[in-house]
């Protein structure tokens, strides 16, 4: 852009830690009482508090995250419990709120505990149903807890290979796919029908062997929930910085009378830029973008030729007033934790203003509402 001004955008950390605790939380974004602390602290150079406020907000965030996480596994324990027909008590959610970091920590260990004993429950559950099916014994009369011992003998090999299946099975993660189960099922339901106890031991080695495969796909499974989950917690986030750095963006240059074109706050550089216009300039507007969070671009603009020495004249006018007011918004925005470094200026006077009419700029607005209520209908 001509006669502009181009500048980088870094969030203060007090900033992106309360928009990442507060999204995760589920509560509206914005600064959080410790990063409003933070950045008071800052203003007023005091290194000991903005260190103590920050250091808050991370505990709260590590808490709440681990909240969150349990959340899930409950979520989870609860799908597979349904799909292995058994009911058995899991804890409830926990909404993270406004508790103190050290309830999270004491609800997170409580849970981990009910959700030891309701997995350990549900595998069990799941390797006695098996061994029922395949030796056709009651599954109530297996002993299926892990490492417990084997269930008395009653004179058959059928009986004590029953209790040896259910122990292999008990390994299986209890949030194994269909998949996985119907394959492990189905190596156990050959062990009723081995001859001999080499011919029975070779093929619990296979159901050993099924089992652990199982349990290797159930993890790379995890893995990848989490690895998605994890980007689309990024993309969140950086979504939340980007509406962060506009809302500054609008309301500095709000407070120094610009009108801000409508549309601004869901502005991206695929869709546009932004206009800023004042009262006492009919002849000029200010035409910015801010891409992605992390960089602004600014130009002012004539909305008609100049037809005298005087418009020249005035242009650079306001352009020194241009500048001013970018150097006052840097100011206020760095009030609300966003330092914007110029990398590059155009000095006013150095190139005439590039000519932008009225219409130009009211078929942009068009476009630009267009694409919004597209967005919309889309939602």
């Amino acid at each position: 852009m001509s006669s502009g001004v181009e500048a980088d955008v870094v969030l203060d950390a007090a900033v992106v830690l309360s928009l990442g605790m507060t999204r995760v939380a589920g509560r509206a974004a914005g600064l959080t009482a410790a990063g409003a602390q933070a950045l008071a602290a800052a203003a007023q150079g005091r290194a000991d508090a903005r260190a103590a406020a920050l250091a808050e907000i991370e505990r709260q965030d590590r808490a709440v995250r681990e909240v969150i996480d349990r959340n899930a596994r409950i979520a989870a324990l609860a799908d597979a419990q349904r799909e292995a027909g058994v009911q058995v008590p899991l804890p409830a959610p926990l909404p993270p709120g406004d508790q103190a970091p050290e309830e999270l920590a004491a609800w997170c260990e409580a849970t981990d505990r009910a959700l030891a004993e309701a997995q350990r429950r549900i595998s069990e559950h799941v390797a006695a149903s098996v061994a029922a099916r395949v030796f056709g014994v009651p599954a109530e009369g297996l002993r299926a807890d892990l490492g417990g011992p084997a269930a008395p003998q009653d004179g058959t090999h059928r009986r004590e290979r029953a209790a040896t299946l259910v122990r292999v099975l008990g390994r299986l993660a209890p949030d194994a796919s269909p998949a996985d189960r119907e394959l492990v099922a189905e190596a156990a339901g050959r062990l009723a029908d081995a001859g001999t106890d080499a011919e029975a031991e070779a093929l619990l080695t296979e159901v050993r062997l099924r089992v652990q495969q199982a349990n290797e796909r159930t993890a790379a499974r995890r893995e990848e929930e989490r690895r998605q989950a994890a980007l689309r917690d990024a993309a969140a986030q950086a979504e939340a910085e980007r509406r962060y750095v506009q809302d500054a963006v609008t309301a500095a240059f709000e407070e120094l009378g610009y009108e801000v074109d409508a549309g601004f706050e869901t502005l991206t550089a695929r869709d546009g830029e932004v206009v800023l216009s004042r009262g006492a300039w009919p002849d000029h507007r200010v035409r910015m973008r801010v891409e992605d969070g992390r960089t602004i671009r600014a130009a002012i603009v004539r909305t008609r030729e100049p037809r005298s020495e005087d418009d020249r004249r005035r242009d650079v006018e306001r352009e020194r007033q241009w500048c001013e007011a970018f150097e006052e918004a840097r100011r206020r925005m760095a009030a609300a934790g966003v330092t914007a470094t110029v990398t590059w200026r155009i000095e006013p006077g150095e190139h005439e203003l590039p000519v932008v009419s009225r219409a130009r700029q009211t078929r942009a607005r068009t476009r630009q509402r267009a694409r919004e209520r597209g967005r919309e209908r889309e939602t």
